[in-house]
């Protein structure tokens, strides 16, 4: 069984990507795993985000995805999840939702440009989206053939899921991932946001020119590199 906070912290991931207006009804779903435990924690499918609290949360086996605990039936998503968990050793929470701006670019089948400094906070490039899922791949195993199209996106622009905190689907929509739950549902609030400034820039100029690669790293390292020195440091680092 998995660590009881565990579950109140997957339970507030859900209801905050409702209450920042990433998901309508019940379109989204986010998970916590615990690799101990070897078991995820997910929404149930067809139940609005804004509503989740940690017992209504399902229990799930990381390696074959039988139903540990829990009365519910799994979020429909729940095989891309694990694909996710078990292709990238560093994710602790996965997010998936219908955001207008993000899925909107998804179905428009286009990346989304490194543009400025928001994007480069988050993000060592364009936002990729995949590959159209092939039609064995529709009527097979979708929703794991989701997952694997979202790993093979990340590896074929030899990239990596830390700095590529989310992949596009196309013609679906926005995934993304972070060390934790609430990080990753930071980095779905950061990606809608980078996704409408995107947007709205092209539409003022179709021939705007993305941010330079020295700003971009610079940006992207001093929040996430190994020198990184944006925000505060950890109690740790304090006492040391």
């Amino acid at each position: 069984m998995t660590e009881p906070t565990l579950r109140y912290e997957v339970a507030a991931a859900n209801r905050a990507i409702a209450a920042h207006g990433l998901v309508t009804l019940s379109f989204g779903n986010v998970s916590g795993v615990d690799r101990e435990a070897g078991t995820l924690l997910i929404k149930p499918s067809g139940l609005a985000c804004a509503e989740i609290g940690p017992d209504d949360l399902v229990e799930v086996a990381l390696d074959d995805g039988r139903v540990v605990a829990g009365n519910r039936r799994p979020s429909s998503d729940t095989p891309t999840h694990r694909h996710l968990y078990r292709e990238f050793p560093s994710i602790g929470g996965v997010v998936h939702t219908h955001s207008t701006s993000a899925a909107a670019w998804a179905q428009a089948g286009r990346p989304i440009p490194a543009l400025g400094t928001t994007h480069a906070d988050y993000f060592r490039g364009p936002v990729l989206v995949s590959r159209q899922l092939r039609r064995d791949e529709i009527e097979g195993d979708y929703e794991l053939a989701t997952g694997a199209v979202i790993a093979e996106t990340i590896r074929s622009h030899d990239r990596s899921a830390d700095d590529s905190p989310a992949v596009l689907v196309r013609a679906h929509g926005p995934f993304a991932w972070g060390a934790t739950p609430a990080v990753a549902v930071e980095n779905a609030i950061a990606l809608e946001q980078i996704a409408t400034i995107a947007w709205r820039t092209l539409g003022i100029d179709p021939s705007a020119p993305a941010i330079s690669d020295e700003l971009l790293r610079r940006h992207f390292d001093r929040k996430h590199g190994e020198g990184a020195y944006y925000g505060q440091p950890s109690s740790a680092e304090v006492r040391r």
